[in-house]
């Protein structure tokens, strides 16, 4: 979730992009084998967004782009923990706030390099709402009660204008990073939910 969250804001603030470089993390690649190459036919969520979006994802086979990793999660494991406590962060709100306005500013004017070319590659972004694409995405069975069960959760699915039930039809859940829920019948969305599988927007079928 945290990756979709990653790539939803640097989307809305900057643009689409032709190509992300990773390493080779189970939630970005799946690979069969450990330290060899990457299944590309079994996607993750991760892959999956990737792909619709248009963007290229480029697994990291390198020693040396997986120590540059390596130091740079370091770097920042060791510094952040210190700043926030001399910033007298308590809470992940402020603690998401302090990044935002301080931290992040201050380490790219310190550390960030002029591209080579001037302008932007980034491409405007325009298609479906990000956030049905960034999110987790699995399909389900309607059970025969019209519902769709969810890690625990039944989510019910309201009356639609076209069709009476969806019993036994394939459905595809959404699961957002903030927790939310979705139920999609193709590109229409059937039922929206809270984090704790409470309809809201119930009267919606677009």
């Amino acid at each position: 979730m945290s990756s979709f969250q990653g790539l939803g804001e640097t989307i809305a603030g900057q643009g689409l992009f032709r190509a992300l470089y990773t390493d080779r993390g189970s939630h970005y690649f799946h690979t069969p084998k450990t330290g060899g190459k990457v299944d590309k036919g079994r996607p993750t969520q991760v892959g999956r967004a990737l792909a619709q979006l248009g963007i290229t994802h480029i697994p990291s086979y390198s020693p040396e782009a997986r120590g540059r990793m390596e130091r740079a999660f370091g770097t920042l494991q060791g510094r952040l923990p210190p700043e926030l406590r001399l910033a007298g962060v308590a809470t992940i709100e402020a603690a998401n706030r302090y990044l935002r306005e301080v931290f992040v500013p201050d380490h790219n004017a310190r550390f960030a390099v002029p591209a080579a070319d001037v302008g932007s590659a980034f491409i405007p972004y325009a298609g479906r709402p990000l956030e049905d694409v960034l999110c987790v995405q699995e399909s389900r069975q309607v059970g025969r009660d019209n519902c769709v069960t969810w890690k625990g959760l039944s989510l019910q699915i309201p009356p639609q204008r076209h069709r009476h039930h969806y019993v036994r039809a394939n459905v595809r859940v959404h699961e957002y990073p903030d927790g939310r829920l979705a139920i999609f019948d193709g590109p229409s969305c059937l039922a929206r939910f809270d984090p704790a599988g409470k309809p809201v927007d119930a009267s919606l079928a677009a």
